[in-house]
């Protein structure tokens, strides 16, 4: 009964502070050869570590992804920067590294199929990916 208690506390609380109620392919947006993090994505980011704080069991991992243009090799350097520094602002916001894991798929798991900027700029991404417990 406690247990039930504490975890129905714990939601009423999220549900007041703005937690999201799930990260599961949650995505964050990158500009066209760039890892920076904007204030948007940082805005995103640190919504996400207030789950992770929320679950405290919960393990991620952040999957970094890019657009079909550039080379195999320099796409899966990209998007690995990606990933990690969208992993480093979940680690800046207290949730601990061993929670994360990353990985590139450069542009060669594209999410949207096509061509044009519109497409281009929806395959620039971190993904993040709620592992099952």
């Amino acid at each position: 009964m406690r247990k039930v208690l504490l975890f129905g506390m714990a939601s009423i609380l999220a549900a007041c502070s703005g937690v999201p109620n799930n990260i599961n392919d949650d995505k964050v947006f990158f500009a066209f050869d760039s890892a920076e993090i904007s204030d948007d994505t940082r805005d995103s980011l640190e919504s996400q570590a207030l789950y992770m704080k929320t679950h405290p069991s919960q393990t991620i991992i952040m999957e970094g992804h890019c657009d079909e243009r550039g080379s195999t090799e320099y796409n899966l350097a990209l998007g690995a920067l990606r990933a990690g520094n969208a992993a480093q602002v979940l680690i800046s916001e207290d949730i601990e590294p061993e929670r994360i894991k990353t990985i590139s798929y450069g542009k060669e798991k594209p999410q949207y199929f096509g061509t044009g900027e519109e497409v281009w700029a929806k395959n620039r991404n971190t993904t993040t990916k709620v592992v099952e417990e």
